[in-house]
């Protein structure tokens, strides 16, 4: 009799809210048998998302790599091998900057049945909890996504300078100065706004915002850390508006309960 292979499935898991998890995620999640998962991805809950799930953490960290991604697709294959369902929980969408690609060849040279559900990218979500549109109508039409993992090219700074639109950076706090430098050397006008949001989607967001000349020194004032996305493009200045709308209700609202309105 031939041993049971089991399967892998690769999950987007969004910005790190459970409630942003698609039905396909959580219809997978609950029928595992071994969970994968990373620091990004909405892990706080799996014990309940994943009730009969072995959960494995293989999370990496800035600078810090403890389980190697070789070593990850060695245990997903491992695990289907053995008979297990096994979930690849990942941070956003599997397929952008998420080495998802990767996993994928792994279990396909291996023989192993995989699939794709994809996930919610922080790419968007992330600027729109903030509220910020990547796209608006009259102001962008388009937007980039770039990883900030390494430093870009002189030719990439260069494109993205003259590209217009909006620009969006992952994993960008490391090399925030570089970018913004070499954007701003290549002709961006200093005037444009950026933000950068920390922890997208949880109750310690926070979005720090700033002119592109000045957006490093205000980032570092205000201690900004990874994880993080930032914006820039013109499409910033819609959150500011809805900022200024908002302090300006407040403090109408004051004015108002002082005078015994």
């Amino acid at each position: 009799m031939t041993a049971r292979v089991g399967t892998v499935t690769l999950v987007g898991g969004g910005p790190g809210d459970p409630e942003l998890l698609t039905i396909a995620a959580a219809r997978a999640l609950a029928s595992a048998d071994v969970v994968l998962y990373d620091r990004l991805a909405p892990h706080e809950t799996l014990a309940e998302l994943a009730p009969r799930a072995e959960l494995i953490d293989v999370g990496k960290r800035p600078g810090h790599h403890p389980i190697a991604q070789e070593e990850i697709e060695r245990l997903l294959v491992a695990h289907a091998r053995g008979g297990a369902d096994v979930v690849r929980l990942k941070g956003g969408d599997p397929f952008v900057f998420g080495r998802g690609g990767e996993e994928l060849d792994a279990c396909r040279n291996a023989g192993v049945p995989v699939r794709v559900i994809p996930g919610v990218t922080s790419a968007i979500a992330v600027p729109a909890a903030a509220g910020i549109p990547v796209t608006h109508r009259g102001v962008s039409r388009l937007f980039t996504v770039v990883s900030g993992h390494a430093p870009l090219s002189p030719a990439e700074l260069e494109h993205l300078a003259g590209l217009g639109g909006t620009i969006v950076v992952l994993m960008g706090v490391s090399n925030l100065p570089s970018i913004s430098a070499g954007l701003l050397r290549c002709g961006m006008a200093p005037d444009v706004p950026a933000a950068v949001i920390e922890r997208g989607g949880s109750a310690a967001q926070r979005t720090t915002f700033a002119d592109l000349s000045r957006l490093r020194e205000t980032a570092e004032r205000a201690g900004v850390r990874s994880p993080a996305v930032i914006v820039i493009g013109e499409v910033v200045r819609r959150a500011l508006l809805g900022e200024a709308e908002a302090r300006a209700v407040l403090a109408d609202a004051v004015l108002r309960s002082g005078s015994g309105v």
